[in-house]
């Protein structure tokens, strides 16, 4: 290879071959989540009124969550006023699991409308919930255009499932 010539980046992610395996064509992540709640690879958090709160299989960051109406719409014209209400509920009820149990800084959050605006799944309205951490943008986004996510989603999956219910017996309670 010339000194010119840029060696080639690999980074290994062997588990993402069963996701994009499994995944279907033109299939929408967040209908087929919804029809296996019980799943724990669907990565649902929880199902209530309406709307979802799973984790981002992909994830911007550790923690990063995705609150969804069950219904498949494309925006917020589509919402009822339930499902908004319940949706903006579902948000701050998150970010406080999100606070307990992974205790960041302070937290992104933003709906991507269309696929323009940087929307993956344009079709199905979702919330982004993106928990941040002073310094916690290193090197590897900028050189590599890598993110590196410090715990297991399969953890992350454990532990936010366990403050979700806690949140939700102190509320029931």
């Amino acid at each position: 290879m010339r000194e010119s010539e840029e060696s080639p980046r690999i980074l290994w992610a062997p588990w993402r071959a069963h996701y994009v395996k499994k995944r279907k064509k033109g299939g929408c992540v967040f209908c087929e989540a919804v029809q296996n709640l019980e799943d724990p690879e669907s990565l649902v958090l929880r199902s209530e009124a309406g709307i979802f709160t799973m984790m981002n299989r992909f994830p911007y960051a550790h923690g990063h969550l995705l609150v969804s109406p069950v219904r498949h719409i494309p925006d917020l014209e589509g919402l009822s006023a339930d499902e908004e209400l319940a949706l903006m509920e579902e948000v701050r009820l998150a970010t406080r699991v999100l606070s307990r149990v992974l205790e960041p800084q302070g937290f992104n959050i933003g709906i991507n409308l269309g696929e323009v605006a940087g929307a993956g799944y344009a079709g199905h309205l979702h919330v982004h919930i993106v928990p941040r951490w002073n310094g916690d943008m290193n090197f590897m986004p900028i050189l590599a255009e890598v993110r590196v996510i410090s715990e297991h989603l399969e953890e992350t999956y454990r532990r936010l499932k366990e403050g979700f219910a806690s949140v939700q017996t102190e509320v029931m309670g």
